[in-house]
């Protein structure tokens, strides 16, 4: 089982110089399956951010250019962030191509009329309906198991606005948790409606409320049990976290938690924050390594990066490399150099909290150093 990161960013894409080595698109994941033993195992898609732009463009140089592709794309919620990337992905376009796509049953809306509904008149100049290749929705249910070929495939419900599910893939002995987006299962519960006054973090819940934030947790837990990797929101700093809890995100130490409990073998950071830098991204994962370390966790942990690949076996996740020097482009080939570690921050230097500024967090440009 192979991945590659084209989109690793939450709420919106970000391009510039500032976000430029862990990259600035919005979540998308390629899984490959194909082998020798599985020659016509499937090319999975988790979510349509808008890395899978580029990752459309790279696919169009092999049978999806010719009209004779087949993927199954797996979409967690239908926020923009998670889809905007669709109508710009060139193999939707050419006659030809197979793809299924997999989502969440909503009670209101048809599948395919959520993703026809941001390519309508006015928002797109080219309808959905354009669309030459052939098109297959399938609405999931919140536990829903089923297979893609060789590959089985887990759901679970996470705590969202509007409600998104987690994907758990397993093929040949390798298997991935894919959790995004959610906030924490303690504080509150996230449903259908806009939260417009949460509650401050550590007040009572209404029983009926925790019952289900439980259960929901038991649920990703399970989801990741033993999983090699666990992909896993985690937006926000706790300071973040503590000023919009009703958003619908994590923070590391959340992640961390949850892989502890269901004896993940490794975590990878995901969903970054828009506004986060290269640099503070860099020193958030030192510090919660060194922090793993002190505590005597044996959990890896690791922050994804848009070019980012990995082959996963049933012994693990094998070598990963930190985030470049440079930025990775698509079709360069990451080098096999030893990795080089960035030195986590003293215990008394605190990473900065992305103050609120309208509807988004924003932080100013970091200062320059010589």
């Amino acid at each position: 089982m192979k991945l590659r990161f084209w989109g690793v960013r939450g709420s919106f894409p970000v391009p510039g110089s500032h976000t430029a080595r862990y990259g600035g698109n919005t979540s998308c994941v390629e899984v490959r399956c194909a082998d020798d033993s599985h020659p016509e195992a499937p090319r999975l898609i988790l979510d349509a951010g808008t890395g899978l732009r580029r990752l459309g463009k790279e696919m169009m140089q092999g049978e999806f250019g010719e009209g004779a592709g087949t993927a199954h794309l797996l979409v967690s919620h239908t926020h923009w962030d998670h889809i905007q990337g669709l109508p710009f992905f060139a193999p939707l376009y050419q006659t030809g191509n197979r793809f299924h796509v997999y989502a969440r049953q909503r009670d209101d809306t048809h599948l395919r009329t959520v993703f026809a509904l941001q390519s309508d008149n006015p928002y797109f100049p080219v309808p959905f309906e354009a669309a030459a290749a052939d098109l297959e929705f399938t609405e999931l249910s919140d536990d829903a198991r089923f297979n893609i070929g060789p590959v089985q495939v887990r759901c679970t419900r996470l705590n969202h606005p509007w409600i998104a599910i987690a994907f758990r893939l397993d093929y040949d002995g390798a298997s991935i948790a894919y959790v995004t987006d959610t906030a924490p299962f303690r504080d509150i519960l996230i449903e259908r409606q806009f939260i417009r006054q949460p509650p401050k973090p550590g007040d009572p819940l209404h029983p009926d409320d925790a019952a289900k934030l439980k259960s929901m947790r038991d649920g990703v837990v399970r989801l990741c049990e033993g999983a090699q990797l666990v992909i896993y929101d985690t937006q926000f700093t706790p300071a973040e976290y503590a000023q919009r809890p009703h958003w619908g995100h994590s923070c590391p130490e959340d992640a961390i938690e949850i892989a502890r409990d269901a004896g993940a073998k490794a975590l990878m950071l995901f969903h970054h924050a828009p506004e986060r830098t290269d640099e503070q991204l860099d020193e958030l994962l030192a510090r919660h390594r060194a922090q793993l370390v002190s505590n005597g966790n044996p959990l890896a942990i690791y922050a994804a990066y848009e070019g980012m690949e990995l082959d996963l076996t049933r012994s693990g996740v094998g070598e990963i490399l930190p985030a470049p020097s440079v930025p990775v482009r698509s079709g360069t080939t990451i080098s096999s150099k030893p990795p080089r570690f960035v030195t986590a921050p003293e215990p008394s230097q605190e990473l900065p909290t992305l103050e609120p500024s309208g509807p988004f967090p924003v932080v100013p440009p970091p200062k320059v150093t010589p």
